[in-house]
């Protein structure tokens, strides 16, 4: 198998492995949604049963006491409470449970449900096409008899032989209350109310907003509010169609001013240059906010939508919100992440000729944390933003167990980018190179021009750049760490009759070298002879050793070699030898 299929042969099996888990996690929330759930007190509302159990619950703590929202349509109209502690001892379901059962007991009364699936309704139109009798009542949205005109509805307060009140929907046509919840005691105690009190307090609230959720869900005020959404929809499209021309006829126009800005033909192009550009940005930033509202509306199209769609409508601003508060964020974090590498790099304690390493350090591991920092607040907008869409905000735990197998999937999948990730880490708390040294790195050799979070740039002699991830960067040769050194090698003909003069002459050489003021300053020892290291057929290959400061052994060799020749050049001058029989 090549390189090439082997990558298509993982891509493809890292495909397959987040499908499986998506379908599993859906398998898994579509098991977790209750079938149906006691209202209230678990015997008291059995004939209630729940078909809402993904409805959303706003859960918390106050005290003593587990709290649940109950909504109609949305809105939150009652919180009911359960105790907090030994609340799994016999006590009766918690308030989410209980607030998810009641939700679904009041959506009966306003929302039309069908029981059956699309297959079920057409099986019992074909039974009944064949005369067979009773197939009509299972799949009758009407079934439970709860239907009909909003003025109709009563709820009332029932005595239960134990003293608690239940609250119940008298519907016409219906021989006996429709249960809707029990007032417990733990909800009478947070509320501060008798039972009794506080039963005739929820009952004139669920009748009103029954009554109203009723009429929402009219044909009338159905077919009102698909007209209202078309036209809206209508107007925004057209709105943001006009906007998108705008948009490109600005983003054409740009090229033509920048050119004109380059030639300097008119003096205010510079700022007919900046206001196109400010014009396109804003036409951009409108077409998005049409989008949001598109969707807004088509939320609104449904009955029960509103809070969604105006949790939709202020997304933006949301947004826009947390960006900038974010922005600041990652502002004071990279301040700070200067401030404290400005006094690590000053820090009195450390020694001389440690300095300049510090330094240098400094600009890389600057460099590298604000990007760490920008890329952490990055993360943190993304996890906000997600967390604050209204649909995404309420997921259940096995959506967040599901998303985190897709995660841990998509990680192997990554697995190079999250290696090249640490090892680069890795590099810069350890001090192998730093942004300036010269290196050499799995046989490419170059400046360090800049040391990401991921790979590594170098500068090569000939200019051009080659990129190195971090996790190649097991070997390092690092010629300009803290100090430099180069080796000078010189080749002397194996016909010197004279030997011991030549190396005197390149020993003093050496040292005039080393004594010159123009050098002196750069070596950090006195050039070293090496003596003969080699020998071949015709030379003789003599070495000398340089330590420099970091960074100054290319430039100090060559200076040395071009003296060491220029000596040479006339050594032996002595009857019967030619100058510069010494090569």
């Amino acid at each position: 198998m090549t390189p090439a299929q082997r990558r298509v042969f993982l891509w493809r099996r890292a495909l397959a492995l987040v499908v499986v888990l998506v379908l599993v996690a859906a398998v898994g929330i579509g098991a977790s949604r209750p079938a149906g759930a006691l209202a209230g007190t678990a015997a008291a509302e059995a004939p209630a049963r729940s078909v809402t159990g993904n409805a959303a619950v706003d859960t918390g703590d106050a005290g003593s006491f587990r709290l649940g929202t109950v909504r109609i349509l949305g809105v939150p109209v009652i919180t009911v409470a359960s105790p907090a502690v030994d609340a799994g001892s016999g006590s009766g379901p918690e308030a989410a449970e209980r607030a998810r059962v009641i939700e679904g007991n009041l959506s009966q009364l306003y929302e039309p449900r069908n029981p059956c699936t699309p297959g079920e309704r057409l099986g019992e139109a074909l039974l009944d096409h064949l005369s067979l009798e009773g197939t009509t009542a299972a799949c009758d949205p009407n079934h439970l008899g709860l239907q009909g005109r909003p003025e109709a509805l009563r709820v009332v307060v029932l005595q239960e032989p134990g003293g608690d009140r239940r609250l119940a929907a008298v519907v016409p046509g219906r021989a006996s209350p429709f249960p809707l919840l029990t007032v417990t005691e733990q909800d009478a105690q947070f509320n501060g109310l008798t039972a009794e009190a506080l039963a005739k307090r929820w009952r004139g609230l669920l009748e009103r907003r029954l009554r109203s959720a009723r009429r929402v869900f009219g044909e009338e005020q159905i077919n009102d509010r698909l007209r209202i959404s078309l036209v809206s929809l209508t107007v925004l499209a057209l709105l943001m169609a006009v906007v998108v021309v705008l948009w490109q006829r600005s983003h054409r126009l740009l090229p033509r001013l920048q050119r004109r800005c380059a030639e300097g033909s008119g003096r205010l192009d510079p700022l007919a240059l900046q206001a196109t550009q400010a014009f396109s940005r804003l036409l951009a930033a409108l077409v998005l906010l049409l989008g949001v509202a598109m969707g807004a509306v088509l939320l609104l199209a449904w009955p029960g939508q509103i809070p969604a769609a105006i949790d939709v409508l202020m997304q933006p601003l949301v947004v826009l919100m947390k960006a900038l508060l974010l922005l600041a964020l990652a502002a004071v974090l990279r301040g700070l992440v200067g401030l404290l590498l400005t006094q690590w790099a000053s820090h009195p304690a450390v020694r001389s000729d440690h300095r300049a390493r510090r330094r240098q350090r400094y600009l890389s591991l600057l460099r590298v944390l604000r990007r760490l920092v920008n890329l952490a607040c990055l993360l943190l907008f993304a996890l906000w933003t997600v967390r604050g869409i209204p649909v995404l905000r309420d997921l259940s735990t096995n959506a967040v167990l599901a998303s985190g197998a897709v995660l841990g999937a998509l990680a192997l999948v990554f697995q190079g980018l999250l290696r090249d990730f640490v090892a680069g880490l890795v590099l810069l708390l350890d001090d192998r190179y730093a942004i300036g040294d010269w290196v050499e790195i799995t046989g490419r050799t170059g400046e360090v021009v800049d040391v990401g979070v991921l790979s590594t740039e170098l500068r090569a002699a000939d200019q051009r750049v080659v990129v190195v991830p971090n996790s190649h960067c097991e070997q390092v040769v690092n010629h300009t760490k803290l100090r430099s050194g180069a080796e000078v090698t010189l080749l002397l003909s194996r016909r010197l009759t004279d030997l011991g003069g030549a190396m005197a002459v390149v020993a003093e050489e050496l040292a005039a070298f080393g004594s010159d003021p123009h050098w002196a300053a750069r070596l950090l020892e006195p050039p070293r002879l090496l003596g003969i290291e080699a020998m071949t057929a015709d030379d003789l290959q003599v070495k000398a050793l340089l330590i420099t400061q970091a960074g100054q052994q290319g430039e100090a060799r060559r200076a040395l070699l071009g003296r060491l020749v220029e000596r040479l050049q006339g050594w032996p001058q002595q009857p019967g030898e030619p100058p510069g029989s010494a090569f």
